[in-house]
């Protein structure tokens, strides 16, 4: 059988790629190919980038109220489809379906934001600034904008960017993951429904040399971007060395705190949900936890419990597991070499992923829950993101040991602390360099009208994904100082 290849979309119409070379598609959960992506050229690039900047003129001058119109409609056509998209996450991504339902709704949050640009564009005003001087801001559109989106949350990630992007009066190139495109299609397809104009909204899909074509363009106004620290480096030097705007999220190594006095039920609970949930594959994973004095003692063995009770197993079938696979058969190797590296230098592994079979998909590409205690700051284990269901764990003797070994990191994503001490939270929230802090929440991640904050190598810019800050990105402000003379005023009116 043949197998479905990924078209683009530019101007309004669906086509095929410039090149007929492709990449797999996979369903992680089973290991088989279920469709091909264009690897892409500049010729896609080049067309998707000038049918955007043709459409821009008109779309820039649609009201606000008649943008935020078609994101009404756009949010009522994805709740309706909403079990079909889950569906294709669950059988791209390897999510479970409770998992690709989060990454739906996180994304609709921010559709639903952007149903409000009409108010998050206003102004100020001053009457008066100086004697008979008025002054007033106004915030406008840039042009072309991209979108460049990973594969571990292939509906919230984009519907971070292109939603509130295009609301703005902007035009826009969305370059999904080539892991996850079908994701990718059914919400352009929606997007499409709900009577967005044609070519405001262009997908091309492809590899480096399609991006490097959207990095350089000098059409392109602005570059939105989440993926690895060292990609993001690159994306965010390139762009702006070309004059554009750029935000570009990272990787991270998220630190949990646990301390002595902390509901060691909830934090077990929470902890176990940061580090294995979506199989680690989210920037926000709690990926180490630093145990604090007699907190090791208290939470180990539960947590241990915890982790080998959790089922894995295919998510693209009515019987669900409690996670999933990862995303590719390479990903999974990496993970073990990591696990492996952290063994052989003399981490103690207390729960083990790497034995894991799962009967009934021989073939897919499945790692185990895994613990590691003793980990050391020199251990790539401690310094490489793992991207996977792998939790480390680090012992110290106080909170002062704790923040310091958290600020060690080269990464400011997020950092958590379980405790039921005002004083400590207090001091742990004002010290720890991260953009995100959680207090008794294991996943700080923030919502659609809270920016989404990593600090350091975790981000690249200055303006951050979601809320007000991503309003400021996708517009430039324009300040206009009005003076009206009076003298002859009288003799105009009377003509």
């Amino acid at each position: 059988m043949s197998l479905p290849i990924c078209q683009n979309y530019i101007g309004g119409q669906w086509m095929p790629a410039s090149s007929s070379a492709t990449t797999p598609v996979f369903n992680p959960s089973t290991g088989e190919i279920i469709a091909t992506c264009p690897v892409g050229t500049c010729v896609d690039a080049e067309a998707a980038i000038a049918a955007a900047a043709a459409a821009f003129p008109a779309w820039r001058d649609t009201p606000p109220v008649d943008r935020a119109r078609v994101f009404f409609r756009y949010r009522h056509l994805i709740e309706q489809n909403f079990e079909r998209i889950t569906a294709l996450i669950c059988r791209e991504h390897g999510k479970t379906a409770i998992e690709a339902k989060g990454d739906l709704h996180r994304g609709l949050e921010n559709v639903e934001y952007a149903c409000g640009i009409p108010t998050l564009l206003m102004g100020d005003t001053l009457e008066n600034i100086a004697r008979g001087v008025d002054c007033e801001t106004m915030n406008q559109p840039l042009g072309v904008c991209v979108g460049i989106t990973p594969f571990n949350f292939p509906a919230m990630v984009p519907l971070w960017m292109f939603p509130l992007g295009i609301a703005c009066g902007n035009t826009f190139v969305f370059k999904p993951s080539e892991k996850v495109p079908l994701t990718a299609i059914a919400l352009v397809e929606l997007l499409i429904e709900a009577g967005l104009p044609k070519g405001v909204m262009n997908l091309v899909h492809g590899g480096r040399e399609v991006v490097d074509t959207l990095l350089t363009h000098p059409t392109v106004k602005a570059i939105s971007f989440v993926g690895s620290t060292p990609v993001a480096k690159h994306i965010h030097e390139t762009g702006t060395r070309h004059g554009k705007r750029v935000q570009a999220n990272g990787g991270a190594k998220n630190y949990i705190v646990i301390m002595p006095d902390a509901d060691m039920g909830k934090t077990v609970e929470n902890l176990a949900t940061a580090a294995f949930g979506c199989a680690g594959e989210r920037c926000m994973a709690g990926s180490t936890a630093i145990t604090v004095g007699a907190a090791a003692d208290k939470l180990l063995p539960d947590l241990i419990t915890a982790a080998k009770a959790i089922k894995v197993g295919p998510t693209d079938r009515a019987a669900q597991p409690h996670m999933g696979a990862v995303i590719t058969a390479a990903h999974r190797d990496r993970i073990a070499s990591l696990v492996d590296s952290g063994e052989s230098e003399g981490a103690k592994i207390l729960a083990d992923g790497r034995t894991l079979k799962v009967s009934e998909a021989p073939a897919g590409f499945y790692f185990g829950p895994t613990i590691v205690d003793d980990v050391r700051d020199h251990m790539a284990l401690a310094r490489e993101e793992v991207f996977g269901p792998v939790l480390n764990v680090i012992r110290m003797d106080d909170l002062d040991a704790a923040i310091e070994t958290t600020n060690r990191s080269a990464f400011g994503n997020g950092a958590a602390i379980f405790t039921n001490s005002g004083q400590a939270a207090r001091e742990f929230k004002h010290r720890v360099k991260a953009g995100m802090i959680g207090i008794n929440v294991g996943v700080p991640a923030t919502m659609a009208m809270f920016p989404f904050t990593g600090w350091d190598d975790s981000f690249f810019g200055d303006l951050h994904i979601q809320g007000k800050e991503a309003v400021q990105f996708y517009t430039r402000q324009k300040v206009v100082s009005t003076r009206w003379f009076s003298e002859g005023v009288g003799d105009v009116w009377k003509k």
